[in-house]
């Protein structure tokens, strides 16, 4: 099984996160997307205020890999005009794809309606435009019962909110790769979570997120059901090699 066209290479840390300077970081970026196109790997996710840059930096290639953004991270907690707002401006930076981290603290808090206002407006925007949208429900942070909720949900408001058509192109993603775990708990894809995720999300995609360490991992995801990997260590999965360290 070839795993490239699944990936989404990725690289997230802020230079404060990572203890390296900016121009370091703006390095790693353009790196990650060097290996994208030398492997064929199906996207760079990277933080927003690089999309226009490297979208440009893609084209000047002939690039066909695309530029994933996240939106609300890391902890999803913005309002829903923030992150329309955010979104919009990646839109126009030239963005392919669209990750929010769905407010799923609210949802925990019984504000279902709060986050479905907010899932339908960012989908919208996302589809009316063209793009990818994938909904991050961080399930470290959650209950297997919550996971299945939240997955349902979600389905629910994209099957009566858009066409039959576009539902393959709206993702449940399992994770962000910063929630702090406690007592060394996992805190990105676990083939328990991502299973609840598949068996709840009908039509919609789903993408396994952080924790997917060998490409034997990977490869399980994809028999499973998943339409997209996101890692920090696409090289490595690629390779043949067990990561050790990363998201």
């Amino acid at each position: 099984m070839n795993i490239t066209a699944f990936l989404d290479s990725t690289y997230l840390k802020t230079p404060s996160q990572a203890g390296i300077s900016e121009e370091a970081t703006r390095q790693k970026v353009y790196g990650l997307t060097d290996e994208a196109i030398q492997n064929g790997f199906y996207e760079v996710m990277i933080r927003p205020d690089f999309v226009k840059e490297i979208k440009d930096y893609l084209v000047s290639k002939g690039s066909a890999v695309k530029v994933g953004t996240v939106i609300g991270f890391h902890e999803g907690t913005a309002s829903t005009a923030e992150k329309l707002a955010e979104a919009q401006k990646a839109i126009a930076d030239g963005a392919d794809e669209l990750d929010f981290v769905i407010n799923y603290e609210a949802y925990k808090a019984g504000q279902k309606d709060l986050v479905k206002n907010e899932f339908v407006s960012g989908t919208k925007l996302s589809v009316d435009n063209g793009k990818v949208v994938k909904w991050i429900i961080e399930i470290a942070a959650l209950t297997d019962e919550q996971i299945v909720a939240i997955t349902k949900d979600i389905r629910e408001w994209a099957e009566a909110n858009f066409e039959e058509n576009q539902l393959p192109d709206i993702f449940v993603k399992s994770s962000t790769g910063f929630y702090l775990t406690e007592d060394g708990k996992p805190n990105g894809a676990t083939f328990e979570g991502i299973e609840l995720m598949i068996q709840n999300a009908g039509k919609l995609s789903v993408k396994a997120a952080g924790g997917v360490k060998s490409p034997e991992d990977a490869r399980k995801m994809i028999s499973m059901g998943v339409k997209r990997i996101g890692t920090s260590s696409a090289l490595s999965l690629v390779s043949d090699q067990e990561i050790k360290d990363g998201y």
